[in-house]
């Protein structure tokens, strides 16, 4: 007997369409509420693949009739699998697989070599690389078509997620001509991740790297990272933190490093190490890690050997050497390039890279820690091996809500920079406070050192092109701190995702807009209800601002809380190291406030270019958001709203209180247009922020009046707590202390 699903009852519907039918009863469920009452818990990201609202699903079926996508490789097996995956969520089922275009609309992903039909197309490809991509409208046997073509199968599966997320942002799909390669080599993830699973400034849960169940237990959310990194060209992670451990170098840890890369490299993905310069003593037995000593270049390159042959695409290693601590080549007498170019000579036969990080800070206190990077490493520009980039911080402090761009960025012609900076919120909140970094990194990417005239932006220098005269064919990238954790929403919250995906557009694209990748990563994980985005994107685009007004306005900095770096603490002092306070930095007094690092001060401007020295050093032209980073200024100066600095002061702290009510007020009418738990989070998230904007506030502004002695203006409140009760506050538990 012939069932109703049997091949008698297919004959007998010759020409039914299961592809609407399954989407007709996906969106029926939507259009019930089905779809808006089940709870989401952020676990999908940006990859969310929900089902198109029916009219417009209509269209886009017509550009996806059949699927032309190989699986010969592991990278061609994703590729495929996840257009199935995304077309079969977003319009109801997936294409059927085929051989050759026998219908308008057909959908072709893949290479040259890898495709007949896209290798008959004769597309130019050059100058793609491994990683770029097209995504065409052309006609193939006179039928319409869409082609993602490559020359390469990775560049070939971020192609792919690129076309998915045209249609997940609802963008037009007919006369497509698009054209990406990435700017930048190298854009890799730095995992804080200590090997007993604890990650320092990590605020989403314990590490994903279970290493007591590696290598035989292989979690499935490794793939669901590797798919998420690949989806904005992320193709790099150092798994382990850059406070190092040297047992990540024994055998044992090396088979888990191994699993990793197995998992990862299919999407792209090649894993890195950070190297604890003082190995060879640790682990190697010897009495020395002297980077001149024959010795100890022969463990290194022993170890490079045994790495490579359990991970033979093995990226390389990132080092944080005579920082905080850290041992180096410093502990012998020995230079950054001394250290970096053995670990370089290691790697370089198997084409490795060495990350050497220029956050660095000497034992004795300086006059200014600002200028101790500068003044290490550009003596040494042009003496590092050709594989060996030094990443250098967006800022020459340490990540604070607003830093005026390292002076670096242009000082060292003759030596590939990394920029480095942090997706996880060290000291912005955490990760309670919606704080949208897109547009700390695209202030920063901006930036015009003026090294070589006008137009000499940061993201020229990462990139390779405003010194190209110097450097031929530099390694470039971009490094991101990862706020990723075992939080089943990956970052701890929900808008933190949105740095992630930042991040990883911008290191792919220096010159993206932040407020474009915003409105991207909204309509992908949230809704593409125009009365949803826009709303919500422009909370993003605000909210960096406002953290820095009620955290640390117009160029204060270094005002956090000692040790955890949670909350305020501009009365910090004392301990082991001067510059490890904030009263080092603000430098406070009854009659001012500001460090001076003009020319009558520390002289840090000159590290700039002249015509940024002269603008940063002159009080008259210095950009107010930097004002208090530059020059001492008395209480009474005159700012250009024609109030004082104390009354702009406490304008600014104020505003960045109201700008989160904004938002409170703002995400509540959102409510309509998101599932209840994510909402619920987010609202309950956003009235945390507003209570420790408001602690900021308050606690900042009764300390400034106790050394001041100065009223408020008239109609802002006062701190409703004497200055005692903030300083009596302590949070020896805080989240994510090293």
């Amino acid at each position: 007997m012939k069932g109703i699903g049997g091949p008698g009852a297919a004959r007998a519907r010759k020409g039914f369409d299961w592809r609407r039918a399954v989407a007709g009863i996906c969106l029926l469920a939507a259009a019930l509420g089905c779809g808006a009452a089940q709870a989401e818990d952020g676990y999908e990201l940006w990859l969310r693949y929900r089902p198109i609202e029916a009219a417009r699903a209509d269209g886009y079926r017509a550009f996806a009739t059949q699927l032309l996508a190989g699986a010969a490789t592991p990278t061609q097996a994703a590729t495929r699998e996840e257009l199935q995956r995304g077309l079969r969520g977003l319009l109801g089922a997936a294409p059927p697989l085929a051989e050759r275009v026998t219908r308008d609309g057909a959908l072709v992903v893949g290479t040259p070599a890898s495709s007949p039909t896209i290798a008959g197309l004769r597309l130019d490809t050059e100058g793609l690389g491994r990683e770029g991509y097209l995504i065409r409208s052309v006609v193939v046997d006179g039928r319409k078509a869409t082609v993602v073509a490559a020359n390469d199968d990775a560049g070939a599966l971020y192609g792919a997620f690129h076309f998915l997320r045209l249609l997940q942002t609802r963008q037009p799909l007919d006369r497509l001509d698009l054209r990406e390669v990435p700017r930048l080599k190298l854009r890799v993830l730095n995992h804080w991740d200590n090997l007993d699973r604890h990650v320092e400034r990590g605020y989403a849960g314990e590490s994903i790297w279970d290493w007591h169940k590696l290598p035989d237990w292989r979690d499935p959310r490794y793939v669901d990272y590797a798919r998420a990194n690949a989806s904005i060209g992320i193709n790099g992670t150092v798994l382990n933190n850059v406070n190092s451990n040297a047992l990540i170098l024994t055998p044992m840890y090396l088979e888990k490093v191994k699993a990793l890369a197995d998992v990862f490299r299919p999407y792209g993905i090649r894993v890195y190490l950070s190297a604890r310069f003082s190995a060879p003593r640790e682990i190697g037995g010897l009495g020395t890690a002297d980077p001149l000593d024959p010795r100890v270049r022969a463990w290194w390159k022993a170890k490079a050997d045994e790495i490579y042959r359990h991970v033979p695409d093995f990226g390389g290693f990132l080092v944080k050497a005579n920082s905080e601590g850290q041992p180096g080549p410093q502990d012998y007498g020995r230079s950054h390039a001394d250290g970096a170019n053995m670990l370089a000579d290691a790697v370089a036969p198997h084409g490795g890279v060495v990350m050497w990080r220029a956050f660095v800070y000497s034992h004795e206190t300086p006059d200014d820690r600002a200028k101790q990077a500068y003044a290490e490493f550009v003596p040494l520009d042009g003496r590092f091996r050709p594989n060996v980039m030094v990443q250098v911080k967006n800022g020459a402090i340490d990540f604070q809500p607003r830093e005026p761009f390292h002076p670096l960025f242009g000082a060292m012609p003759k030596t590939p920079l990394m920029m480095e900076f942090q997706i996880t919120k060290e000291y912005l909140g955490f990760a309670t406070h919606l704080v949208y970094l897109g547009p700390l990194f695209e202030e920063t990417l901006r930036a015009d050192t003026k090294a070589k005239g006008e137009g000499s932006t940061v993201a020229r220098v990462i990139d390779g092109s405003l010194h190209a005269d110097t450097l031929q064919d530099p390694l470039t990238g971009m490094a991101g701190v990862a706020n990723i954790g075992a939080d089943r929403n990956w970052s701890g919250s929900h808008f933190d995702q949105a740095n992630w995906y930042a991040y990883g557009r911008l290191a792919w694209n220096p010159d993206a807009s932040s407020k474009a990748i915003a409105e991207d990563w909204v309509r992908m994980t949230f809704s593409n209800d125009p009365r949803f985005v826009a709303p919500a994107v422009g909370m993003m685009v605000a909210s960096r601002e406002a953290v820095v007004d009620y955290m640390t306005p117009l160029g204060l900095h270094h005002l956090m809380g000692r040790g955890h770096h949670y909350g305020p603490g501009p009365w910090v002092d004392g301990g082991p190291r001067a510059d490890w306070t904030s009263v080092y930095y603000h430098r406070a007094t009854r009659e001012g406030i500001g460090f001076d690092r003009s020319a009558s001060g520390s002289n840090a401007v000159a590290q700039y270019a002249p015509a940024v020295a002269a603008e940063f050093g002159d009080i008259a032209r210095v950009p107010e958001p930097f004002l208090l980073w530059f020059h001492h200024v008395p209480w009474d100066h005159r700012m250009r709203s024609g109030r004082t600095l104390w009354h702009e002061l406490v304008h600014r702290y104020t505003r960045g209180v109201d700008e989160v009510k904004k938002m409170r007020a703002a995400w509540d009418g959102l409510a309509p247009y998101v599932d209840a738990e994510r909402h619920r989070q987010v609202a309950a998230f956003l009235a945390i922020q507003e209570k420790e904007a408001q602690w900021w506030r308050d606690a900042s502004l009764a300390y400034w009046q106790s050394l001041n002695g100065r009223a408020l203006p008239p109609g802002y409140a006062p701190p409703p707590k004497p200055l005692r009760y903030y300083q009596s506050l302590e949070f020896p538990y805080a989240p994510g202390n090293g």
